[in-house]
């Protein structure tokens, strides 16, 4: 079986591709699939978070670092399809990276982790734009926006959140709330699920997503 691409890309820093990726893969990592993790950005945190992992309870999915690759990541993760069930891939924030557009084009779904902020609307653009250009070429690409650091609360949130609806690019229904869960998980070298009845609304978050995402790349086969 060849292994599903999920890639997680937004030319903004901090909107939470890392975040997303190490839940995620580490969550299909719990589920028993074999699951490669591919930090293809340059600050390399994903190989951090896996590296800050405790003795004996090492992070439930490999982690390669293949910043290096560059415009060719996407030939060295072809090397990987028969050895992993699903490849997921954290890349670099930067406009100009080749990293994005090359992973794209063998991707099965890109994730689109986005803040409801203006700033962070307004930087997805250029993502979006990406995505629909690698879309012409891979033609059985999917894309979903995941709402990040959600406030539910706030104006702003219910505001931006309006807006993504008509962004061009579907929402994901499981949505990742503001929560110390998630930043305190990566200083442990894990995922939320590591943190127990304390971090029980953010595991029941990661679950949906990582149902969710399952459900698209299952039902598009």
């Amino acid at each position: 079986m060849t292994a599903k691409i999920l890639v997680a890309a937004n030319q903004k820093g901090g909107c939470g591709k890392t975040t997303v990726v190490m839940q995620l893969g580490g969550t299909l990592g719990h589920r028993g699939h074999r699951v490669l993790i591919v930090d293809a950005d340059p600050q390399g945190t994903a190989t951090r978070w896996a590296a800050s992992a405790a003795d004996g309870r090492p992070f439930p999915a490999h982690v390669a670092g293949l910043a290096a690759a560059g415009g060719k990541v996407h030939r060295e993760i072809k090397k990987y399809l028969d050895s992993y069930d699903y490849i997921l891939v954290d890349c670099p924030p930067a406009v100009e990276s080749p990293v994005p557009q090359s992973v794209l084009l063998i991707a099965d779904v890109a994730l689109v982790p986005i803040i409801p902020s203006p700033a962070d609307l307004w930087a997805a653009t250029g993502t979006r734009g990406l995505i629909e250009r690698a879309a012409e070429i891979n033609q059985s690409l999917q894309s979903r926006l995941v709402v990040n650091m959600l406030q539910s609360n706030t104006s702003m949130s219910k505001e931006v959140l309006l807006v993504l609806e008509d962004f061009g690019i579907p929402l994901t229904d499981a949505r990742l709330h503001l929560r110390t869960a998630y930043r305190q998980s990566a200083v442990y070298g894990a995922t939320v699920q590591a943190l127990g009845r304390e971090a029980s609304k953010a595991i029941l978050e990661v679950e949906d997503l990582t149902a969710e995402v399952v459900g698209l790349i299952d039902h598009h086969l």
